[in-house]
């Protein structure tokens, strides 16, 4: 797969103890970008973090979170990105999605 020089990053923000149909929202979404074909997507568990509600949520050992914030990002062509952010909305009850504009400086392993 070829990813374009300028591309786009979605980020997505959301609680670890968020799903979808009764599957962590966080595999969903990967599954569903890849099912879709977007380039790549990785996850991001965070060890600390606050929201809309400013609760805070943390790994710290006497206030340990079930619900630790977690990051998708997804990279790929604008297009791409703007024709799976429909899907990405019917997936989320809440949460933070971001957008913006990337330069890709590497992507995969070059085969000789």
């Amino acid at each position: 797969m070829q990813l374009p020089k300028e591309a786009t990053l979605l980020r997505v923000f959301f609680g670890e103890a968020d799903q979808h149909h009764g599957k962590p929202l966080y595999e969903a979404i990967v599954l569903k970008a890849r099912e879709l074909g977007l380039a790549g997507a990785t996850v991001i568990r965070c060890p600390m973090g606050f929201g809309q509600s400013s609760r805070l949520h943390t790994t710290k050992i006497l206030r340990l979170s079930e619900d630790l914030p977690l990051v998708v990002e997804i990279v790929d062509s604008e297009e791409k990105i703007e024709a799976f952010l429909p899907v990405l909305d019917t997936m989320m009850g809440s949460g933070l999605v971001t957008i913006e504009k990337v330069k890709v400086l590497r992507y995969g392993v070059k085969v000789n």
